[in-house]
């Protein structure tokens, strides 16, 4: 089983070392189910690190870089005609719906706009959820 994991996600677990995200990064290093990911989404994480957004956390660029090298697995981006699309109010959100969509059993968001997308994407067999509501599949 996949999940597709948001920027915000990302920087509660590799920045802010939020624990609400402790579940899924054991399940994730258990190797309980995998991330799947394009390199536009780890090129919006570059640059939001790059913008100072977490500066004040000092975000230790190394651990990021080996999270991302040791869990993620790199996948091309789904064709837009081969996604059952659902359209968020955010264009820069997208890219996680489509990706969710086209091969995963989960999008763990923060985001209200993709959560607001759940009932929807619930019915094409994708929970939409944030850390903390989403459920770990059995071991």
């Amino acid at each position: 089983m996949c999940a597709v994991i948001d920027t915000n996600v990302l920087m509660d677990w590799l920045v802010f070392r939020n624990p609400g995200c402790a579940p899924l990064v054991e399940a994730l290093e258990a190797g309980r189910f995998r991330w799947i990911a394009t390199q536009a989404m780890r090129d919006e994480l570059a640059h939001v690190l790059g913008r100072g957004v977490a500066s004040t956390y000092s975000p230790d660029r190394a651990v990021i870089d080996e999270a991302w090298t040791r869990w993620a697995h790199f996948v091309e981006p789904p064709l837009p005609t081969l996604v059952p699309r659902l359209r968020c109010t955010d264009r820069d959100d997208q890219k996680y719906i489509d990706l969710a969509l086209h091969g995963a059993r989960w999008l763990i968001t923060r985001d209200r706009a993709v959560l607001k997308l759940g009932k929807r994407a619930a019915a094409l067999g994708v929970v939409f959820t944030t850390p903390e509501r989403w459920t770990p599949p059995e071991a």
